[in-house]
């Protein structure tokens, strides 16, 4: 039996109301986004938009009706084909803005699905080996390895800024392991000369400008830097209630060449101000605890684990979107869950969102 008539009976209303609320919030937004003549147009554009949601549901419904623990097991295999998958994109993979990145003529970014896996896979190492017994550095060389494999392949698809939000999932977990503070000085001197070396020989010249243009975003208004620029003019025109829904210069004139994708924040901070962005934000932020919270009442180890590497799925790419948008951090390509025009990244989410569904429900079925 997929699911446990007590399963149905705990079904998690809040998670559900919260998830309905952002993808209604982000289809609104993405309608002005897509009204000046975006990809075919508003009614296009929007209409894709809301058959992925459609796609999402019924991903997140199988993703929550097949109980998470069978996971565990298959977990080595789920990862091994999320291996496969990206090692495939090197071989017959489309290039779209300088990465080789995605399979299928451009429609599916198996680094997204990655993401997924490598969750599954670290969650699964950390319940056999609980987080609050790792006390020495090598003892993080099992998930580092675990990692790297992943990550590695991205770097051969020249994907940076996924590479690095894969990097930052895995990385949610750090935060629950007791190894002191002065074990990390050795693995900061390491990490400033990874970068280093990253600097010289792993970017190409456009990634070395955006980093440089967040640094200076002056340095080249009118080319590298000229989308950072624009969002900041965005969000500083939205002032405290916003331009109005189809009404922000910005966004209407198409000053911000990929507004309905990773700049999709910018339209919302521009046309709904201040105001509009808090409600978001914390509306983002009610998830993400919510998501703890079911991690904390997970009643076996694996669901707590899991929970926590999906709560770190949707965090960082809505952190470092917002961040990207605000002038906070460098322009790397991540989209905004739930709210920015896309496929894979959507799916990813429905996915996370799928098996957060499932660890609540279960925490009841033991």
């Amino acid at each position: 039996m997929l699911v446990d008539r007590r399963s149905l009976q705990n079904f998690d209303w809040v998670l559900l109301g919260l998830v309905s609320m952002l993808l209604l919030l982000g289809v609104v937004n993405l309608a002005s986004a897509a009204a000046a003549g975006v990809e075919g147009g508003m009614a296009d554009i929007v209409r894709r938009q809301v058959t992925l949601i459609g796609l999402g549901f019924f991903v997140a419904l199988v993703a929550a009706l097949i109980d998470y623990r069978h996971m565990e097991r298959f977990g080595p295999l789920i990862f091994g084909a999320a291996l496969f998958l990206l090692a495939l994109t090197l071989l017959v993979g489309t290039v779209t803005r300088g990465a080789q990145a995605w399979l299928f003529e451009g429609s599916f970014q198996p680094s997204e699905i990655a993401k997924i896996a490598l969750v599954i896979a670290l969650a699964r190492y950390f319940h056999q080996r609980p987080p609050q017994i790792i006390t020495q550095l090598r003892d993080l060389v099992t998930p580092l390895l675990i990692t790297a494999l992943p990550v590695g392949l991205i770097i051969l698809q020249r994907d940076m800024g996924v590479a690095l939000l894969t990097v930052l999932v895995a990385l949610t977990y750090l935060p629950l392991v007791h190894i002191p503070l002065r074990a990390w000085a050795g693995v900061a001197l390491v990490g400033l000369a990874g970068l280093a070396a990253l600097w010289s020989f792993g970017l190409k010249a456009y990634q070395q400008s955006r980093i440089l243009d967040f640094l200076d975003p002056s340095r080249d208004p009118l080319a590298s830097g000229y989308q950072a620029m624009q969002s900041r003019i965005a969000v500083g025109s939205g002032g405290l209630l916003g331009t109005g829904w189809q009404e922000g210069t910005q966004t209407q004139l198409r000053f911000l060449p990929t507004q309905h994708t990773d700049f999709v924040f910018s339209v919302l901070a521009e046309e709904w101000g201040f105001l509009g962005s808090t409600l978001v934000l914390l509306t983002f932020a009610a998830l993400l605890l919510w998501g703890l919270w079911i991690a904390r009442n997970s009643k076996d180890g694996f669901g707590a684990m899991l929970a926590v590497g999906l709560v770190g799925t949707l965090f960082w790419p809505a952190a470092i979107n917002v961040a990207m948008v605000l002038g906070l951090a460098p322009v790397i390509g991540v989209p905004l869950p739930l709210f920015s025009y896309g496929g894979s990244a959507l799916l990813s989410a429905a996915i996370a969102i799928g098996l957060l569904f499932n660890v609540s429900m279960r925490r009841y079925v033991f």
